[in-house]
């Protein structure tokens, strides 16, 4: 931990001396004015937005990540924990806090979409260089496939779950084969939600901030109704807290081994956006817009849905007799058709609002960003849906404990040394200058591969691998000893300091 909090002080004084705080609430906005069309690293895609369709207010920014944050996984990850062990309070304070923290890089990375109008595809030539901004953009965009057919597959189960209601007779639809896992029906349903994905994809960007500025209000609505039927149902939110008390009683579970993964795991769960987040501020209005419009909609909503998820799990001990973690699961055991059908469909318009912008924006640039006159980021998007497809969400899906943390924590591990190189390069090092017309041109000061970023990145992983192969059982814990294996507890953390800390020093020192 160390390293973690001496990184810390450095980056405070470091952005101290290099006024960064002024320099994120400076309200200039940056335009292209050369002409670098014929590029083989421009589309229209790529392009910078010009300020005059850079439009998108507080709410806009606070409705996308409303759109985002309420979603079955966030739920999940709240519920989980109580499963784990925690209590009410101690499942919500892990979730706000790993959200406080992520909040800063959020709108540090978010400064250059508002400033020069890029995405990140583009942020990445100037930090990894033109050709290593490929493989990073990848990285990022690779972990969003997963994620985009882990939430179509949720989504595809809403509507199956939904069809159950009006033909019963669908559970019993033919059985696919061992190798698909799943009957005829299910995986009808997960087809249909990945079209009305992938007709999202179509309509292009704009069609995202009308998804989310209509969603956001309803899926609020929503996850207060849940909250209220389990307050209903049970008669006393101090007999739900306490349920959740006595499940973390009962476990003997000692909190500190658990709050450090946990913790972590809460970092990695936006740590995808905390990178591509220029992709959506590219099109702010300024950045106070950007900055208010992220502070009100992440922290508040993830705290929020969160404890629906805490007290409706809590509440399921005392109603069903058991911890129910899935709200999908959940809500099929209700009577009420009229419920069923209208949770399902909010489920539904919830998955769809957070695959589309947490999902699919990333992959899509960053497969663009191979070729972008050849691939559109349409074209991007369709490739994502087809992965999506190809990694057999279902069967991600079987084990939660594992697809949550083990995934979280291993991916948030190479974003957070992506991250730390961005941050580093962006504000201590350029101070947020750059030559935008460059960013464009494969020959221009950014060309090839930024090694000491490279360097900063691959050293910076190095101390968690061994944590991480304990951890999916390539090894066994003996081989390397607790330290290595405790270390990976803090993934994210380590992996940022060091790539920040190795970064500066090869860049300033060397």
């Amino acid at each position: 931990m160390f390293s973690v909090f001496s990184a810390v002080i450095f980056l405070r004084k470091s952005a101290k001396s290099a006024g960064i705080k002024s320099k994120i609430m400076k309200e200039e906005i940056i335009e292209l004015t050369e002409d670098v069309s014929s590029s083989p690293l421009y589309s229209e895609d790529f392009a910078p937005v010009p300020a005059s369709k850079r439009n998108w207010s507080v709410m806009n920014i606070a409705a996308i990540w409303i759109g985002m944050a309420v979603c079955i996984p966030t739920y999940m990850l709240a519920s989980s924990l109580i499963g784990q062990g925690m209590n009410w309070w101690q499942a919500l304070i892990t979730i706000i806090l790993g959200n406080m923290i992520v909040l800063v890089p959020m709108i540090l990375n978010a400064h250059v979409g508002t400033k020069y109008g890029i995405p990140l595809p583009v942020f990445l030539r100037l930090n990894f260089g033109i050709s290593g901004s490929v493989l990073a953009s990848l990285l990022r965009g690779l972990v969003a496939c997963g994620w985009f057919g882990i939430q179509t597959w949720i989504g595809g189960a809403a509507i199956y779950q939904l069809m159950l209601v009006f033909m019963s007779g669908l559970a019993n639809s033919a059985y696919l084969g061992d190798f698909m896992g799943i009957n005829l029906a299910q995986f009808g349903s997960f087809l249909l939600f990945w079209a009305l994905n992938i007709y999202i994809i179509y309509r292009g960007i704009d069609s995202i901030k009308v998804l989310e500025t209509w969603a956001a209000p309803f899926l609020l609505l929503i996850g207060a109704g849940m909250l209220g039927w389990a307050w209903w149902e049970v008669g006393s939110m101090s007999d739900i807290l306490d349920a959740s008390y006595n499940l973390s009683q009962n476990s003997n579970v000692d909190f500190w081994k658990i709050f450090w993964p946990n913790l972590t795991a809460m970092v990695g769960f936006w740590a995808t956006l905390s990178l591509n987040i220029p992709d959506f501020t590219r099109y702010a209005k300024s950045q106070r817009d950007q900055m208010l419009g992220q502070a009100l909609g992440l922290p508040t909503t993830m705290a929020f849905y969160s404890f629906i998820g805490i007290a409706v799990t809590s509440a399921t001990v005392l109603i069903f007799g058991e911890p129910i973690w899935d709200p999908v699961a959940l809500l099929g055991k209700f009577d009420s058709a009229f419920v069923v059908i209208l949770s399902m469909l909010g489920l539904t318009i919830a998955t769809l609002s957070t695959n589309i912008a947490a999902n699919v924006v990333a992959p899509a640039n960053g497969i663009a960003n191979i070729a972008p006159k050849k691939i559109s980021f349409k074209m991007g998007g369709y490739i994502t849906g087809v992965i999506g497809i190809l990694i057999f969400p279902w069967k991600l899906m079987a084990d939660p404990s594992g697809y949550i943390f083990t995934w979280l924590i291993a991916y948030s591990a190479l974003l957070g040394a992506i991250a730390g190189v961005m941050i580093c390069d962006y504000y201590i090092i350029r101070k947020t200058n750059l030559d935008l017309a460059a960013l464009f041109k494969p020959d221009g000061p950014y060309k090839g591969w930024n090694v000491p970023a490279w360097i900063a990145f691959v050293v910076s992983i190095l101390p968690v691998v061994p944590g991480f192969l304990v951890t999916v059982g390539v090894i066994s814990a003996d081989s390397v000893g607790s330290f290595f294996v405790n270390l990976y507890s803090y993934a994210w953390f380590v992996t940022f300091s060091l790539s920040f800390l190795i970064y500066f020093f090869l860049k300033k020192v060397l």
